[in-house]
């Protein structure tokens, strides 16, 4: 399988993860969106809590240049150490909510 290849297969496997994890509540659904021809991959939460509205990205990956750009990430796992774990180097995963001048205090790539 070619890096780019594998590297789709991670972000939904990650994303699809999340998903189940979060479970499917009658008022608030998960979605997950995978735009495979440009590379954009979300997970998102769509609803209601009883008269509040509920939308908005969980996480939110895109695949730029052979390297996994994090461009949002709503929850308190660190998902650059989770891509490291399956395999991606350090060197291919970029923090994209990061500032470019902060990134590069980073062990991962600047971009």
């Amino acid at each position: 399988m070619d890096k780019l290849a594998r590297y789709r297969q991670i972000v939904k496997q990650i994303l699809r993860e999340h998903a189940q994890l979060s479970g499917n509540a009658d008022a608030v659904k998960t979605q997950l969106i995978f735009d495979s021809e440009n590379d954009h991959y979300q997970l998102n939460y769509v609803g209601w809590e009883g008269d509040k509205r509920v939308f908005g990205p969980v996480m939110h990956f895109d695949i730029e240049d052979g390297k996994i750009w994090i461009q949002y990430n709503g929850t308190e796992d660190s998902l650059a150490e989770q891509l490291v774990k399956m395999g991606v180097p350090n060197s291919d995963i970029v923090i994209g909510f990061h500032s470019p001048f902060k990134r590069q205090f980073t062990e991962y790539s600047v971009g």
